[in-house]
């Protein structure tokens, strides 16, 4: 199912970005030895089409470590013997190969059956696994003749159906006149304590040496010394040897049962080899997917203009080796785009500039090999026909060049290569000669790749290249960043200036005295320190501007955020002044109300006056009317009638919620009774309740058991498991 193809990426380059190193690691999570190997061979692709499929596959398969729909356990034991057996006419096949032909063959089942059923979450695993040509011919014929356990059936053949039930016959006539003989020879004291044994699985009497003349059968053997003699009855010799007949007759029929068998499976070679082939394929993906998972990779966005725009890259093998000792690994944000393709970066060493130039170059290689990079999933990136490097000493001893001969002849190479589709990284461009001369030529090498639109990142120490950078349109220059004061590295990469060496001053802190350094200093051009010195103190000023400017961006967020929540307490105090002011106004008219009604009550207590009274209640009460507002009639009826509705909608409701529990608790008794718990016990193949992953019980503890799914085991409740 792999395309076989021919890569335009050399094996130096994928060594000088380590990519050898990354395969080790994937292959380690495989589980099967042909998906190592397969991993191990993996090169990268240059053409999108060609691997974005297995990109898709790996990502799904990521998906699923994480997921419900887990997909099944996809490990096997190769057939290899058993393949090339089958391809040797008149062979025959052991129990062992068909067992692990049944293996295969049920597991690429399971696997085609699960991505079907789930094909929704799994579209590019299930297209890809629909290109197997599934036959369950071959499990069903193996079946039919060889159990569970390795053992072939009685119903295998007909023959042997026969014979097994003679030896169960012979067997029986065996122990009966063996327990007859026994029993004799008891009553007669003519054996030892021990009574019987076995010697070449038959059962004989342990008979005393000195009664061993009075006991009828085959002398088979003695004790060590001597005083008990082996003996097997003569009651039981003639059905022995029916027995050593009958037990010739069944590994003759086997025979003829696994010859046949062979026959049955050897048209069908071709179909078990593609069976095992996507297996692999499978174990490549699972071993794809568990190193994703390691270092957080992603499916970046794939482009078809030529760009690269990583955010948050993280070097794979940095980043797993940091993890281990629990250390900080720095991500680097970086972008190749046609109107910035070149990128020289300058800086001290020790500070990531090599890292830096690594890491783009191996995610590249992961990309184009289908595996998934630690990135950002924003991150953009396109695909390269060809990817050169340059990167390390690589003085050759064995070719006898010297490292600047060994990197001519590297440049000789890019020369011939490098084009508009190509990627070039090289580390440390131009050293290994005379700085004057070899910056030179290594400028004009710089311009060829500029002008075959080349994409590609390069560092260096040389001011010429950092000027070059500054001045060609579509190169730009960027440095590793440094703390000016302690020198120790920032390890975060700035896009847009060059970066000062940093020479005297890095010296100066290792402790060489200044009276040399000073005398260093005379001894080159003075242009070139004051070039220098003006990078560093522009990098100085760019760090300080960096550092207000986060300070700055700092107190802006606090203040938003501040400014948000004194604007929502301001609203909060709003509504509440608003509402006391309706209580208050309301508090106050009842108060009005009730202080005349109580001037009218004096009144009356004074005077008596009942009809007074009367009228000064009814001038009250018009006056309050008077402010209400009266609706009319059809309004009115409209309102009432809305009422009446929204009783009769809440009225509906209720009762459909009063006949669904109804109709829930008919349904409830109408249930059979739950089923009686089946006591689990060890090697049992149980499954979670509601759950589909099927695993073997290891041991049982109080109410827990350890279940081995195959890849893993997993500590549950008695109480959540139940028997397949």
């Amino acid at each position: 199912m792999e395309i076989k193809r021919k890569a335009r990426i050399d094996s130096k380059t994928l060594e000088d970005l380590e990519f050898p190193s990354v395969l080790r690691q994937v292959s380690e999570f495989c589980v099967t030895e042909p998906g190592r190997e397969n991993v191990l061979s993996i090169v990268p692709f240059q053409e999108f089409a060609e691997i974005e499929p297995e990109l898709q596959r790996v990502k799904e398969f990521t998906a699923s470590l994480d997921g419900d729909n887990r997909i099944p356990n996809h490990g096997f034991d190769p057939i290899f013997r058993e393949l090339r057996l089958l391809d040797i006419e008149n062979s025959t096949l052991e129990i062992s190969g068909f067992r692990k032909i049944l293996s295969i063959s049920e597991t690429t089942r399971i696997l085609l059956k699960f991505f079907k059923k789930f094909e929704e979450f799994y579209i590019h695993l299930n297209s890809f696994s629909e290109e197997v040509d599934y036959n369950s011919i071959i499990s069903e014929e193996v079946n039919k003749r060889i159990d569970k356990y390795g053992e072939i059936n009685d119903d295998a053949s007909t023959e042997l159906g026969v014979i097994r039930r003679r030896l169960n016959v012979v067997k029986g006539k065996i122990n009966s006149s063996f327990t007859k003989a026994l029993s004799q020879y008891i009553q007669n004291d003519y054996l030892d304590e021990i009574r019987e044994s076995v010697v070449e699985n038959r059962r004989v009497l342990a008979v005393k040496a000195m009664h061993r003349k009075k006991v009828k059968g085959s002398v088979l053997g003695s004790s060590k010394t001597g005083s008990i003699v082996y003996i097997e009855p003569q009651e039981t010799l003639e059905y022995a040897n029916e027995l050593s007949n009958l037990i010739y007759e069944e590994d003759e029929e086997i025979k003829r049962i696994l010859k046949a068998l062979t026959e049955f499976v050897r048209p069908h070679t071709a179909l078990l080899a593609s069976y095992q082939e996507y297996l692999t394929s499978m174990d490549v993906l699972y071993g794809k997917a568990k190193y994703a998972l390691k270092i957080n990779g992603v499916l970046p966005i794939i482009t078809s203009e030529k760009k690269i725009s990583l955010q948050n890259a993280f070097h794979p093998l940095l980043l797993v080796s940091n993890n281990k000792r629990k250390e900080k690994t720095f991500p680097q944000s970086i972008e190749l785009v046609p109107d910035k393709r070149i990128i020289v970066i300058s800086g001290p060493n020790a500070g990531g500039k090599s890292i830096t130039l690594k890491t783009v170059g191996l995610l590249q290689v992961m990309l184009q090999s289908g595996l998934l990079i630690s990135v950002e999933p924003q991150s953009e990136m396109c695909f390269f026909k060809r990817i050169l490097t340059d990167i390390g000493d690589n003085q050759s001893i064995e070719n006898h060049l010297s490292t600047y001969s060994y990197r001519l002849k590297k440049m000789n190479q890019f020369l011939k290569k490098c084009d508009k589709k190509t990627l070039f990284l090289i580390d440390e461009f131009g050293t290994g000669s005379d700085p004057e001369l070899g910056g030179a030529l290594a400028e004009t090498f710089l311009e060829v790749f500029y002008e075959r639109e080349a994409f590609g990142i390069i560092t260096t120490h040389y001011t010429n290249l950092k000027l070059l950078a500054n001045e060609l349109p579509y190169a730009i220059n960027a440095n590793m960043q440094f703390d000016n004061k302690s020198l120790e590295p920032l390890y975060h990469l700035h896009l847009g200036e060059a970066g000062s060496s940093y020479t005297f001053e890095v010296a100066q802190k290792n402790g060489i005295p200044y009276s040399l350094i000073n005398r260093s200093k005379k001894k080159i051009e003075r242009g070139k320190v004051r070039f220098d010195k003006t990078i560093a103190n522009l990098q100085k000023e760019r760090s300080n501007l960096r550092k207000t400017s986060e300070s700055l961006k700092t107190e802006e967020q606090k203040a938003r955020v501040e400014g948000k929540q004194l604007e929502e307490v301001n609203a909060r105090v709003q509504e509440k002044l608003e509402s006391y002011q309706e209580l208050f106004d309301a508090n106050q008219k009842l108060i009005s109300l009730g202080k005349k009604v109580d001037a009218l009550s004096e009144k009356y207590f004074n005077n008596k006056q009942k009809k007074q009274l009367i009228d000064e209640l009814m001038k009250l009460v018009m006056i309050e009317n008077s402010k209400r507002k009266k609706l009319e009639p059809k309004v009115k009826k409209a309102v009432k009638a809305k009422e009446q509705k929204v009783i009769k909608e809440v009225e509906k409701k209720v009762e459909v919620i009063r006949e669904r529990k109804k109709e829930e608790k008919e349904k409830a008794k109408k249930l059979p009774p739950p089923k009686p718990k089946v006591t689990l016990k060890l090697g049992d193949r149980v499954r979670m309740i509601d759950g589909r992953a099927i695993g073997t019980i290891d041991t049982i503890e109080k109410n827990k058991a350890i279940v081995n799914y195959g890849m893993f085991t997993t500590n549950v409740s008695l109480e959540e498991l139940e028997k397949v």
